[in-house]
């Protein structure tokens, strides 16, 4: 846990394809905060763009304990791995992922921002095959949602007890179960796009 995956400004000697645990990228400022940039799921390549060359912009660390293949930094074409198909695939998803963060951050509610990201936490995980029923694994602190969020802490922990209140969400135990989907996806203010990747 907590571990570095890749250092900024160095040179990856492999791409990752992520089996188990969760991982994110992130950006340090000057004063010490920390915006999280991207989150790596069990099913997700770390980092795609990685195949393409150059050093790694941002570091990489593990947020719980992490399982990862490592690939040759190159377009993989390994069996078992859908290919080149399914590189693309999940560069394509990559890039509408961030497409979507930059407008929750830019133009989302407190609400709204963090209901997406719930909402898209839970779906990742439901296609990785890891959600069982409305639940899924949800190891990640109010410190890590604020820093993906572009929130303090104190008004994440507001939210949520917000969303707790309204029957929206159930976090327990490094869960989260969503007794009512639709109801979610509308407080999250999702269009047919949000949801992608």
């Amino acid at each position: 846990m907590h571990q570095f995956l890749a250092r900024e400004n160095e040179k990856p000697d492999a791409m990752l394809y992520v089996q188990e645990g969760w991982a994110c990228r992130y950006r340090l400022l000057s004063d010490g905060r920390r915006q999280i940039t991207a989150l790596y799921l069990p099913g997700d390549y770390c980092d795609p763009q990685w195949a393409l060359g150059g050093v790694s912009s941002q570091p990489v660390v593990a947020i719980t304990n992490v399982r990862a293949l490592r690939l040759p930094c190159r377009i993989p074409s390994h069996a078992g791995f859908d290919g080149r198909h399914g590189f693309w695939q999940a560069l394509s998803g990559t890039i509408e992922r961030q497409a979507n963060w930059l407008v929750t951050l830019g133009r989302k509610t407190a609400l709204e921002r963090v209901a997406h990201l719930l909402l898209e936490l839970f779906e990742r995980m439901r296609q990785a095959g890891l959600a069982y029923g409305q639940q899924c694994a949800m190891p990640l602190t109010q410190m890590e949602i604020a820093d993906m969020t572009g929130l303090t802490p104190v008004h994440v922990n507001r939210t949520l007890q917000s969303m707790r209140a309204r029957g929206l969400v159930e976090l327990q135990s490094k869960w989260l179960r969503i007794p009512e989907l639709p109801a979610l996806r509308e407080v999250a203010a999702l269009t047919g796009h949000d949801m992608a990747g």
